[in-house]
């Protein structure tokens, strides 16, 4: 498959798929390795085809599927030095790593991959932008709010995988224990509904094709409720997007190159 679409997208596992004639890659791989395989072959790709794993952080539901694909296949693992400490920490073992620099763009295939720093409370977490020709792709989730550097990387995005995870108010109803509610709602955890709504109406334009909505809570939001409060937000400035939301259990919408 030339395009993209998300294997999985949620607090159990996460993984995207993008794929060129030249080149398939995985960012991050938060699921089975027997999950992924399967997923993969559900848009008649091999799993024995992926050349290698860009690593966003090293929390389990985005490295869960290194266990195969890493160690016991060998696919090359993209990321950071922090980043790769953690895996290195969080498996005991090393696997066949490709360190980059946060901020610095380098080359894969023909793909031209911009990691850039988000806050997380993670070591050194990152999102990323990746050029092929001339499309220009946003893959951002796992961000407690939007700095400046976040909003000026995704200006010009021609499709974007960005997190709606949660609604504040759903948040503060939920059962669970105040220390989850602070983290999620806190500067170093999860983009709501409303600051996701607020970075698109910031940065939307004609060429922006598409939007899928990530990362969303299952407890704390709904599909329903990510949608109706960003657009309510976007048609302030009468702004229409192409939105689907990335689901947990199945494969989401493709984007065709």
């Amino acid at each position: 498959m030339k395009g993209f679409c998300t294997l999985a997208s949620g607090s159990r596992g996460n993984c995207t798929y993008l794929g060129t004639e030249n080149t398939k890659i995985l960012v991050d791989a938060g699921i089975s390795g027997k999950a992924i395989k399967n997923k993969l072959a559900e848009i008649d790709v091999d799993i024995a085809d992926i050349d290698a794993i860009l690593i966003t952080h090293e929390h389990t539901d985005h490295i869960q599927g290194l266990r195969v694909l890493a160690y016991r296949m060998g696919i090359p693992v993209f990321a950071n030095q922090e980043t790769a400490k953690g895996i290195v920490a969080h498996y005991s073992d090393c696997p066949k790593f490709k360190i980059f620099s946060t901020g610095e763009t380098f080359e894969f295939g023909d793909l031209e991959i911009h990691p850039f720093s988000i806050q997380h409370d993670t070591l050194d977490p990152v999102a990323f932008t990746i050029r092929l020709n001339s499309l220009k792709l946003g893959f951002c989730t796992d961000l407690g709010f939007v700095t400046s550097l976040v909003r000026n990387r995704l200006i010009e995005c021609d499709h974007l995988y960005i997190e709606a995870n949660h609604q504040p108010s759903m948040v503060h109803a939920c059962a669970r224990p105040m220390f989850y509610k602070q983290r999620v709602l806190g500067r170093t955890g999860h983009l709501s509904n409303e600051a996701c709504g607020e970075l698109l109406r910031d940065i939307a334009h004609p060429n922006l094709k598409s939007v899928h909505l990530a990362h969303l809570s299952q407890e704390c939001n709904s599909p329903e409720t990510a949608i109706s409060v960003i657009n309510d937000i976007l048609q302030e400035k009468g702004i229409n997007l192409d939105m689907c939301v990335a689901p947990q259990n199945k494969i989401s919408k493709a984007i065709h190159f």
